[in-house]
């Protein structure tokens, strides 16, 4: 494929199936290898096409095939920066430009989810430091900055700051607020904010932590007043890749072992079981100011995923989850009021998450921050009743904040 001008195709960018669509079918249990075929066959039909490319490197990562995926998506990026995504239903009344990172499908805020059955166009544009900025950039209403923070996204992240001050429309999640939401910086920046307990994160060498393993380095020369057991993961992992609690020195060679990453993320051990035995893990997402609930996770073990939770094998965690859905803004929000807010003036991001849990003092004990969670709403109704309300009022509340940008904008050049 001769790679394209993207001047040329800004007016009108392929139409891809894009990542909410091809991971639905992947939830719903449909023939990937089948998609995948067709996907071929179009390529074969249309080889100037890159967006059936891009979904195919999308389909590479659903099926476990992370290096297929890259390379593929390097291939369709050499030919064409730009997608339209289908989102939007009916008449369109706006249209927003993502600014994506080059990287896997979790890297980069879920838009696909947010903005399905919008009125919102999605057309997005993926930045490489390797590729100048098209100019004229495509026409849109509002931009936003969809990759989150990530060594590899700082190149990316720079070259938009360099221009971010003369950005023609409204630029939401600017690039200097995403900096802080790196693990050591943003326990830094929560730290101390009243309600919040937060463990101290460091960033530590592998070399640093086999001597911890080794005994020549004590855990509290780095982490003041840590004992075992700690919490490790390797710098930039996602989804709880390599996370692991290390309960005692002995444990750390046994994990670099498994490993071979250079850096890692250090931080203590909060025991965060409630009086049942279990442990409560909340995701909680920020949209223009005000605080949304997305899930609740309850789970027999400390490291706790929505999907390795077993919610849908129990009837109660379930009943529990959406009375938390149905209480959140009179209980939840209401007994971390000030956590909230203190830390949505602190991050000054138009969206990001957390996953949180309580401690039993009853602070908001975070453990991360972040723009590229995962917020979908592919769970099954049947099993869950009462989520696609919750995730509309989370979809609608974003798509809400994109048009009051537009709006202003528009009220400004009139």
């Amino acid at each position: 494929m001769k790679p394209l001008d993207i001047s040329k195709m800004a007016a009108n960018p392929p139409t891809r199936m894009g990542v909410a669509q091809l991971t639905r079918l992947a939830f719903e249990g449909k023939d990937l290898g089948e998609i995948w075929n067709r996907l071929i066959e179009t390529v074969r039909r249309q080889p100037a096409n890159a967006a059936p490319v891009m979904d195919l490197s999308v389909l590479a990562q659903l099926m476990g095939d992370q290096k297929a995926g890259a390379a593929l998506q390097q291939g369709a990026l050499q030919v064409q920066r730009l997608y339209r995504s289908q989102t939007a239903i009916g008449s369109l009344r706006i249209t927003v430009l993502a600014l994506a990172g080059v990287s896997d499908i979790g890297a980069n805020i879920p838009l696909e989810f947010l903005l399905s059955g919008s009125d919102v166009e999605l057309i997005t544009l993926y930045v490489s430091p390797e590729a100048s900025l098209p100019n004229p950039l495509p026409a849109h209403d509002v931009a936003i900055v969809a990759l989150g923070y990530a060594d590899g996204m700082v190149d990316t992240l720079e070259q938009i700051e360099e221009i971010a001050g003369r950005w023609p429309r409204p630029l939401l999640n600017p690039p200097d607020r995403i900096f802080k939401l790196q693990r050591d910086e943003f326990y830094a920046l929560a730290n101390g904010l009243p309600g919040i307990r937060i463990p101290k994160t460091v960033r530590v060498s592998r070399q640093t932590l086999s001597q911890i393993g080794n005994s020549n380095i004590a855990p509290d020369c780095l982490l003041p007043g840590a004992r075992f057991p700690l919490i490790v993961r390797p710098v930039d992992s996602h989804a709880g890749r390599g996370l692991e609690k290390l309960d005692t020195v002995d444990a750390i060679a046994a994990y670099l072992d498994q490993t071979i990453e250079a850096e890692f993320f250090l931080s203590p051990f909060v025991d965060y079981r409630d009086g049942d035995g279990l442990y409560r893990k909340y995701r909680v997402v920020f949209i223009d100011g005000k605080s949304f609930a997305c899930h609740m996770a309850i789970a027999p073990e400390w490291k706790v995923w929505y999907l390795n939770a077993g919610m849908d094998q129990s009837e109660d965690k379930r009943a529990e989850e959406a009375h938390f859905f149905a209480t959140f803004d009179e209980n939840f929000a209401v007994r971390h009021a000030a956590a909230f807010e203190a830390l949505m003036r602190t991050v000054g991001l138009d969206y990001f998450g957390i996953d949180c849990a309580e401690t039993a003092e009853g602070e908001l004990l975070l453990f991360e921050g972040e723009t590229a969670m995962i917020v979908h709403d592919m769970d099954p109704p049947d099993v869950y009743p009462y989520k696609p309300a919750q995730m509309r009022k989370v979809f609608s509340a974003f798509t809400a904040m994109l048009h009051r940008h537009a709006q202003s904008d528009r009220a400004q050049a009139a």
